[in-house]
């Protein structure tokens, strides 16, 4: 059996809101007291001047694997890397670990920005507890992997986000650590370098053995590189197991949030004194009864909203769909109509065998007469494509963000020898 690097037992965290000093001097000792003693915190629940970011959090994670971490905002995600990485301790629970950690949580973590690039590779190789003669032996890697050889000599304050995350990456996954932390940061990175990290996070797991944890909310990414997934919601692990069967309760669990929203039933209607939206709504036209949108599946878009007319006023909605990268992939328009003040539809298709793979958002934009926007509303739908493994020999490996299934056609010119 692997070995067990990390194992993490009743894990919790909890951070008090507000400024700090903002009570009393009795309340301040009474609370480092309770920490100097480990004397369980337990706040009322219903207190607003609390937040329990985690709770009761168990898992090990074992040599060579590549174990992601999925949630919404504020599930926890990166305050667990934050306790795994030592940067911050938990409120109870205990976690132990056995292996040199490098940590990528966010844009510059353990660079000093006054310090060169190259001083900085060395200063992050010896926080690890690497010698001189180890780090040199992989320093021209690094400076390769990363591609800021030029400024190798600039003090990295002056580096943009995206050279930060170059040079990060590539200390933190050169410098030979038993367990590698990555959080969502290299979406900072440009597309060509985040598809070099995730080939390099493949190969130091299944070539080196090295064990790594990930976040990210790229459903395909955590399904490429990830033998393992947990879920997090509101501060606890409510899914667990192989990154497949995680991944697809996962999508089941937020259906709802993917295909629709009826904003009808929220307090106010979002939209403004012209335009007030009722229901957002992404039906797809399922292929198989396990109902998952795959490259194959048609997708209908359907909308409802009010429509306050004025004269010689048209109207005309234009749909716009995004990649996980924020990406335009196209957009398309209703024609411009006068209509009368009511409540309007709308609806449109995107066809099967047109999107590839991947993460994408619809966002919907209201122009009176094609020119004046009356309102706009981003991000109303998300959805994730599944790549159909029967396709072709090729499935899985198509570039782009459009896969549209044309005919291609080979004919034999010559005889064969």
């Amino acid at each position: 059996m692997s070995k067990k690097l990390i194992q993490a037992q009743e894990i919790s965290k909890y951070y008090r809101l507000g400024v700090l000093g903002s009570r009393s001097l009795k309340e301040d000792l009474k609370e480092w007291w309770r920490g100097k003693l480990n004397i369980p915190v337990e706040p009322d629940p219903e207190s607003r001047r609390h937040i329990w970011a985690l709770r009761d959090i168990n898992f090990d994670v074992y040599q060579g694997e590549v174990l992601g971490l999925i949630g919404k905002n504020g599930a926890g995600k990166s305050t667990l890397l934050k306790i795994i990485s030592r940067i911050t301790l938990p409120t109870q629970g205990k976690i132990s670990g056995n292996g040199r950690i490098a940590s990528l949580l966010e844009v510059g973590t353990g660079f000093h920005g006054e310090l060169t690039g190259r001083e900085n590779i060395f200063l992050n190789g010896h926080i690890m507890g690497m010698k001189k003669k180890e780090i040199d032996l992989k320093f021209d890697e690094i400076v390769e992997f990363s591609g800021v050889a030029r400024f190798l000599d600039t003090p990295v304050k002056r580096y943009s986000s995206g050279m930060y995350v170059r040079l990060a990456f590539a200390v933190a996954a050169h410098l030979d650590p038993e367990i590698l932390v990555i959080d969502e940061v290299l979406a900072v990175g440009d597309a060509e370098f985040q598809q070099k990290c995730l080939t390099k996070i493949k190969s130091i797991s299944r070539e080196e053995g090295k064990t790594i944890l990930f976040v990210s909310h790229n459903i395909q990414t955590i399904r490429n590189i990830c033998d393992r997934a947990l879920v997090l919601d509101k501060g606890r692990i409510i899914t667990s197991g192989d990154s497949e069967s995680v991944l697809a309760s996962y999508i089941k669990m937020n259906r709802d949030q993917y295909l629709g929203t009826d904003y009808s039933k929220l307090p106010s209607l979002p939209g403004n004194e012209f335009i007030r939206i009722y229901k957002v709504e992404l039906i797809p036209d399922f292929l198989d009864q396990n109902q998952v949108i795959d490259i194959r599946t048609a997708l209908n878009i359907e909308f409802e909203f009010f429509y306050q007319a004025e004269e010689s006023g048209k109207i005309q909605v234009n749909l716009q769909v995004f990649s996980a990268s924020d990406e335009l992939i196209f957009e398309i328009a209703s024609e411009s109509r006068a209509l009368a003040t009511g409540r309007i539809r709308g609806s449109a298709q995107i066809p099967g065998n047109f999107l590839n793979d991947g993460s994408y958002y619809i966002s919907l934009s209201f122009l009176r007469n094609s020119t004046s926007r009356l309102f706009y509303l981003e991000s109303c739908l998300y959805f994730d494509i599944e790549d159909f493994k029967g396709s072709m020999e090729f499935s899985g490996k198509w570039a782009g963000v459009v896969r549209p299934s044309f005919p291609v056609d080979l004919f034999q010119l010559t005889d064969p020898a």
